[in-house]
């Protein structure tokens, strides 16, 4: 075999390859973005730091995981308000909201034991004497 065919079977090859990686990657399935309304995400971003800053300011935390029991634990005072996002970065379909609202004194505690386990984000948003508030969780079940 001559140099001329050589370097012509070679560059068959990269273009087949080329396109065997391209027809891969356009039929995968799976693909997600963190969020389907992302750009109006970022724009109201300003507002998430102003929450994550009041968050700051507490002197208590609020936002607790028990991997013992698999639960969350809520440290809110009477009439809080919010809402508890448990996120899954990997897999949309698992996400889920439940709204919370604190009627009685003390610690409130939430069953996640149901999750799929692997990890998770556990996101509290809520309203304090008229003021919001935000704080996460990274966690592993």
């Amino acid at each position: 075999m001559d140099w001329g065919k050589g370097i012509l079977l070679s560059i068959i090859a990269f273009v087949g390859i080329i396109m065997t990686m391209v027809i891969i990657s356009v039929r995968m399935d799976g693909i997600e973005l963190v969020r389907d309304n992302y750009y109006e995400a970022e724009i109201k971003y300003q507002e998430q730091i102003d929450r994550e800053s009041s968050t700051l300011l507490l002197d208590r935390e609020v936002l607790a995981f028990d991997s013992q029991s698999k639960a969350v634990i809520l440290d809110l005072p009477k009439g809080a308000k919010g809402n508890l996002n448990l996120y899954r970065p990997s897999d949309v379909s698992l996400d889920q909201s439940v709204p919370v609202e604190i009627i009685e004194s003390g610690k409130k505690q939430i069953s996640i034991a149901s999750l799929k386990p692997g990890y998770w984000r556990v996101q509290l948003t809520w309203t304090e004497n008229g003021t919001e508030f935000y704080q996460e969780k990274k966690i592993t079940l």
